[in-house]
């Protein structure tokens, strides 16, 4: 049997870190000297990714580092061993960069990260060059986590493996590009984002997973509170208006809107988005991508949009003037408008809009409701237990510990990679649009008096929706100030 499809010193710069290096005549004997044995789950992994039936033997640490330098000076005898760029600019020519990235070892590589990212239920994997390793790093329930260090020199091949996936120039590396994926893992069929940007020690890849098995999602199952899930749909069955969801990136605002359309579509009505970009395609209703390099932006959309006959427009985000002009303007028109903007809280949407140089006037008669969100951490319910609110935590959240029910928590094991949580769940914040609200905003009034004044009429706000969930369990006093600090 023939050994390592890939070229032996690129192979061997993958292996290094680890103390493992090909014997010389690796390629007819499958050997790999190392110090020590490595762990069970390390020979695995190596086994995996290479896809060869290969054999570890002991060899001296003076053995193994002759080895390593062998490989080194066949890799490129004009660059010094200990070069940490050495495949960072090694390989330019297109050609070459196109035959590492189709070797089976760095598909493997690749394959096996998108595996331990599905695994861990990731909605983004990030590929970091630094000055001496290549970190790729997950997103998991919104907290980055490191699954793999790997040796810098491998950046380039990984790196042209995930450009050529996304159809992306793989020799570009001074511009930033962007691109998909579509990736068949298992019975799952995942789309995912694509983003290069140039940095210091090489090209930044950050990829965003769309798990389509995830796209019907029911506004029940979002965690809206009862009272908050029924003014909601209320407010979406409405004929017109416009209703605003807003939260920083990653609380969720797209999930609500996709759960929305979903929701009152029917064949009766003609549903059509512009987004940016078209995160899940969803059935009956048509949706636009963004496209800013041939002059298709929200605004431009929006002017053609209104020209189908639509019953319900959704704008992916109001960025500036234009697109808010135009979307008020259908809200007022006969037209149900959902869009998003980027705002702390409820009331932080209507200053937004006027900072955009929309008349409070307009906002007032178009805007039905604004609803805040965020994403906390749920306690996994296969290590819970329940212990007293401390002290401290109560001075943090600015309760009374005394008479707090006991709160859950997680001690962490192996369905949650011991972290003690498992999945997220939603915080509310509804501001509907009532006569004394509507004549505080047509007035001028500031984000704090409008605010002020949703709470007098029931508004519950993000820390009392989250300590809500903490009192029922779901989450954690630790989450709850993470989350809500600022508000």
């Amino acid at each position: 049997m023939a050994f390592a499809s890939l070229s032996l010193p690129v192979f061997s710069q993958l292996l290094e870190p680890q103390g493992i290096v090909p014997q010389r005549d690796y390629a007819e004997s499958g050997l790999l000297a190392c110090d020590h044995l490595p762990a069970i789950e390390l020979r695995a992994k190596i086994r995996f990714i290479l896809g060869e039936p290969v054999r570890f033997c002991i060899a001296a640490d003076d053995e193994v580092r002759r080895l390593a330098r062998h490989w080194r000076a066949e890799l490129s005898p004009t660059i010094e061993s200990d070069d940490a760029e050495l495949l960072a600019t090694g390989f330019e020519d297109d050609d070459e960069l196109l035959d590492l990235a189709s070797e089976a070892p760095i598909i493997r590589l690749v394959n096996h990260l998108f595996a331990r990212a599905q695994d861990l239920n990731s909605s983004d994997i990030h590929f970091e060059p630094g000055a001496t390793s290549l970190d790729v790093r997950c997103r998991v329930d919104g907290i980055m986590t490191v699954i793999e260090r790997l040796p810098v020199r491998i950046h380039t091949p990984v790196a042209s493996r995930l450009k050529l996936m996304a159809r992306l120039d793989i020799g570009e590396k001074r511009l930033p590009q962007d691109g998909r994926i579509n990736y068949q893992l298992g019975s799952k069929q995942l789309d995912m984002r694509v983003s290069t940007l140039p940095g210091v020690h090489g090209e930044s890849v950050v990829l965003r997973i769309l798990d389509r098995g995830d796209m019907a999602v029911d506004l029940a199952e979002l965690g809206m509170p009862p009272g908050v899930l029924r003014d909601y749909r209320a407010v979406v069955s409405q004929p017109h208006g416009m209703v605003l969801i807003t939260g920083p990136t990653g609380s969720g605002k797209t999930t609500t809107l996709y759960a929305t359309l979903e929701k009152i579509s029917d064949e009766t009505r003609k549903i059509i988005t512009v987004e940016d970009p078209v995160e899940y395609q969803l059935p009956g209703i048509t949706q636009i991508q963004v496209n800013a390099a041939i002059g298709l932006g929200f605004a431009q959309g929006l002017r053609s949009i209104v020209r189908q006959d639509p019953d319900v427009l959704m704008v992916g985000e109001i960025r500036d003037h234009d697109t808010a002009e135009i979307a008020i303007e259908s809200a007022l028109t006969g037209h149900l408008v959902f869009s998003t903007l980027h705002t702390n809280d409820a009331a932080g949407a209507i200053t937004r809009l006027q900072d955009m140089g929309v008349e409070g006037y307009l906002i007032s008669s178009s805007v039905l409701a604004v609803q805040a969100q965020r994403l906390v951490r749920r306690i996994c319910g296969d290590c819970a237990e329940q212990r007293p609110l401390h002290e401290d935590e109560a001075a943090v959240l600015r309760i009374e510990a005394a008479g707090w029910p006991e709160i859950r928590f997680g001690t962490g094991c192996e369905r949650c990679g011991n972290t003690g949580y498992r999945g997220r769940i939603g915080l509310y914040e509804l501001m509907l649009m009532s006569d004394e609200i509507r004549h505080r905003i047509a007035s001028g009034a500031d984000a704090n008096e409008i605010r002020e004044r949703a709470i007098s009429e029931g508004m519950r706000t993000l820390r009392q929706d989250a300590l809500d969930k903490l009192r029922n369990g779901l989450t954690t006093p630790a989450e709850v100030v993470r989350v809500t600090r600022a508000i």
